[in-house]
């Protein structure tokens, strides 16, 4: 397999950096990088039928596209994340006027949530460069798919979390054998302390938002997207109806790594335009709704407070792509209450999808852009649940009424049968 990586690009100033190098951020003024793939050989060399007939059920599907020369490891999670179904939820379609409303569910993914894309490719770079130790801030989903996708492939692995992260996801950090470490203080803490960590004991940092190959496994999900639209609609080489996006916005680095699939996807001429992303923040974490909203690409740190902890970000480190990638698709960003998430739960789980909070906050963004007029009943509409419910039980059973109790009899069955 040739390597396809030509090299970063900062989205700030633009320079450029050597692919052997291993950086993070560019050295002259923090920005984010962007990974290069040679596109030019790309366009010589690859066709959309190399990749849509290929039998490979994952992410993997994409590795021409994907900047390392091959996949961590076969027959494990490792190898199996991504390629997530979409569902066609008729019922909640029909509640809300909408004619056509997909959601793709990310929770089926190994660690049940859309940071395995991320974590794979992250990891099947560090094998790539040798490197012993990855490490990782994160309050709880990036944590469990790097510790999956390092267990799966026998590579160490170190967590550090908040305290306050959700018991379950804490467990699964622990299940899968990675050293964990809870820190008394914030996720943004948490990130400091692991850039530190990093730096110190010469580990692999993985972290959201700071590693440009994160972005590069979630773009993934934008070619499954396209790909889930060529074989749904007539196509004659492009596709030029791809449904607008609805993302829950934390860090902002799910949003710009989709986005940077669907750029990719314009560079090799296989679509014609992007799809509009819409940004869907709560707003008790809405640094890049802030910016966006003002018009700037300066992001100003806020004090986080909202129950969807996965995308409860006081500084959002890939705050500027995220604003880019609504803007420059013509989306918007959204806000929405914790009241209006956990509706949102409530109303996904009536056809079948358990989603944590941070994943139903993209349903009811996309409810509010309907009832705003930023969206027609007739727009197609794809909604992305970033996790599983199953992440945080306790969020969940807010969304819910109890369940009754009642004695061992048919008469107190009858008292509480609907």
């Amino acid at each position: 397999m040739i390597n396809k990586f030509a090299g970063y690009r900062c989205s700030l100033c633009k320079n450029e950096y050597d692919p052997n190098e291993v950086v993070y951020t560019c050295p002259q003024d923090g920005g984010n990088l962007d990974i290069l793939l040679d596109y030019d050989r790309l366009r010589r060399s690859l066709k959309i039928e190399d990749l849509i007939n290929s039998p490979e059920p994952s992410l993997w599907r994409y590795l021409p596209l994907l900047p390392v020369v091959e996949p961590g490891g076969n027959d494990t999670p490792l190898h199996a994340a991504g390629f997530t179904p979409v569902y066609s939820p008729k019922k909640l379609a029909s509640k809300h006027g909408l004619v056509n409303l997909w959601v793709k569910d990310e929770s089926r993914n190994p660690t049940a949530s859309f940071k395995d894309r991320a974590s794979a490719v992250v990891v099947a770079r560090a094998r790539e460069i040798g490197a012993e130790v990855i490490v990782t801030a994160s309050t709880g989903n990036a944590g469990a798919a790097l510790a999956g996708m390092a267990a799966a492939v026998d590579h160490k692995a170190v967590i550090f979390a908040p305290r306050t992260a959700p018991p379950a996801k804490v467990a699964q950090l622990l299940i899968y054998d990675a050293q964990v470490i809870l820190v008394d203080g914030t996720y943004d803490d948490a990130f400091d302390l692991t850039v530190q960590a990093s730096e110190e004991f010469g580990w692999y940092c993985r972290n959201t938002g700071y590693n440009p190959f994160t972005a590069e496994g979630k773009k993934t999900a934008a070619f499954e997207i396209w790909e889930w639209g060529l074989r749904n609609n007539d196509w004659n080489g492009t596709y030029n109806t791809l449904p607008a996006i609805f993302v829950s916005v934390g860090d902002g680095n799910i949003i710009s790594g989709i986005h940077k699939g669907f750029k990719d996807l314009l560079e090799l001429g296989w679509i014609d335009d992007t799809p509009r992303i819409f940004g869907v923040q709560s707003y008790g974490s809405a640094a890049v709704a802030n910016a966006f909203n003002a018009g700037e690409e300066i992001i100003n740190p806020v004090s986080a407070d909202t129950l969807a902890d996965s995308i409860s970000v006081d500084y959002p480190r890939d705050g500027v792509r995220a604003v880019r990638a609504a803007r420059e698709t013509g989306g918007k960003y959204i806000l929405v209450s914790d009241d209006e998430i956990l509706s949102a739960v409530a109303e996904l789980g009536k056809v079948g999808i358990f989603a944590e909070p941070a994943g139903a906050a993209s349903y009811a963004g996309m409810i509010k852009a309907h009832e705003q007029g930023l969206i027609t009943s007739q727009t197609p509409l794809m909604v992305i649940n970033t996790g599983s419910g199953l992440k945080d039980v306790q969020a969940a059973m807010l969304a819910v009424k109890e369940a009754p109790i009642i004695d061992p009899t048919i008469a107190g069955v009858r008292q509480v049968i609907k």
